[in-house]
């Protein structure tokens, strides 16, 4: 049997648990930047807030986020997955809600707590801990598929929001949000969730198997050195794009580059994205997780030194397509690697750590570039020294393979 046989094969064999995986991460759009970002504008207006206020809370609304991921992510390991995918739904839509009949500051603040809490934070960490945590040896594929409800949110979303905003208030759009996450979107990973007490016996039986004291704790997971080693790996590429897709109209200005080249090349970033979240699945399992991390960089590493050296237009599709690459195939790696390294008993826990770290990265990425910016340092040198970062990290993650446990 071909390849692509083999993956069709598991993907209809599995095709209603990865399902909920696929739309649990779709579903998480509502939360993420590129979505709550379209408003920005008639939020500003409404609570008579400048680009630094709303930028302002929505940072307090991502820290506090990344906070809150560490103690209730740990949940997903003791919980019934339903009772969690219904909880983070309910979670998300109460944000959505707030948002639509917000008339202060502080329910704003509330509602955007809401929304990255539940939608950037929660229901990413369920869609990829579940996948992770119930596939064994085709953990990187079914990660891989999962993963591909993200470009799928980023391509509907977005367009979706601004038709509906032609005809309908901000407001209006959210309260449809709401409805649509709890007459919808919550029946529907139900549904796909249909049998799912079958899957979690089998995962207590062998849990049950295992000697006592078997799985790793979190406080066993911080002192071991490996995990050190690889999370610069896990951070790096986050952290680069967001530099890149945040600043990217005084990118642009300052190396001048059409916006509308910009604009279209984020077609060629989803479009290798998508590429590599269906090689990169196959490709951990082949190779593992371990292997793969430090090898995921190598398109960003590319990317990120031919945008630092040239300032030529044509540049911009070549690290945005790099990039998407990285992206792609470094999320099956990044996502199987807590569950190879550490096992899945505290799985939700250990992998809440690991998200916390990804959401302040991420978080802290804007305003540390954009000192740099405003400090003069040019931008082919930020971008450079991006690269370099990523090298090391590259470098980090390629020594964790060949290091022990430390705990």
């Amino acid at each position: 049997m071909s390849a692509g046989s083999e993956y069709l094969r598991f993907v209809v064999e599995n095709r209603r648990f990865l399902g909920f995986g696929l739309l649990a991460a779709a579903l998480s759009g509502f939360g993420q930047t590129f979505f709550v970002s379209l408003f920005s504008e008639p939020i500003r207006t409404t609570f008579d807030l400048g680009h630094g206020g709303f930028g302002l809370y929505y940072g307090i609304a991502t820290l506090g986020s990344a906070a809150a991921v560490v103690w209730l992510g740990r949940a997903l390991d003791r919980i019934d997955l339903r009772v969690f995918a219904a909880a983070t739904v309910i979670g998300l839509a109460a944000g959505a809600l707030l948002l639509g009949v917000a008339e202060h500051a502080a329910v704003l603040l509330l509602a955007l707590l809401l929304l990255r809490l539940s939608g950037q934070g929660l229901m990413t960490h369920m869609a990829f801990s579940s996948m992770a945590r119930y596939f064994d040896a085709r953990r990187g594929r079914a990660l891989g598929v999962a993963a591909l409800g993200l470009p799928a949110a980023e391509a509907v979303l977005p367009v979706s929001a601004v038709v509906l905003m032609a005809f309908l208030a901000w407001q209006q759009v959210w309260l449809l949000v709401a409805a649509l996450l709890l007459f919808i979107g919550l029946p529907a990973l139900l549904v796909l969730l249909r049998g799912h007490s079958t899957r979690r016996r089998r995962i207590e039986r062998l849990a049950d198997e295992q000697p006592p004291g078997a799985g790793w704790r979190r406080r066993e997971v911080l002192r071991d050195r490996r995990m050190w080693l690889y999370l610069p790996g896990v951070l790096v590429a986050p952290t680069a794009v967001t530099f890149l897709f945040f600043h990217q109209v005084h990118i642009a200005d300052t190396r001048g580059w059409p916006l509308e080249l910009m604009a279209a090349s984020f077609l060629g970033f989803a479009a290798a994205h998508v590429v590599g979240l269906l090689v990169g699945g196959p490709w951990v399992d082949r190779i593992t997780a371990r292997r793969a991390l430090p090898l995921a960089l190598l398109p960003l590493l590319t990317g990120l030194t031919l945008a630092a050296l040239f300032t030529g237009a044509w540049v911009v599709p070549v690290y945005m397509l790099l990039a998407g690459l990285s992206a792609g195939v470094g999320a099956p790696a990044i996502n199987a690697l807590w569950a190879e390294l550490y096992g899945i008993h505290n799985l939700g826990g250990i992998r809440a750590l690991a998200h916390a770290a990804m959401s302040f990265a991420t978080a802290l990425s804007p305003p540390a570039t954009g000192l740099l910016l405003d400090w003069g340092v040019p931008v082919g040198v930020v971008i450079g020294g991006l690269a370099v970062l990523t090298a090391g990290a590259g470098v980090l993650a390629a020594a964790g393979r060949r290091r022990g446990a430390t705990i």
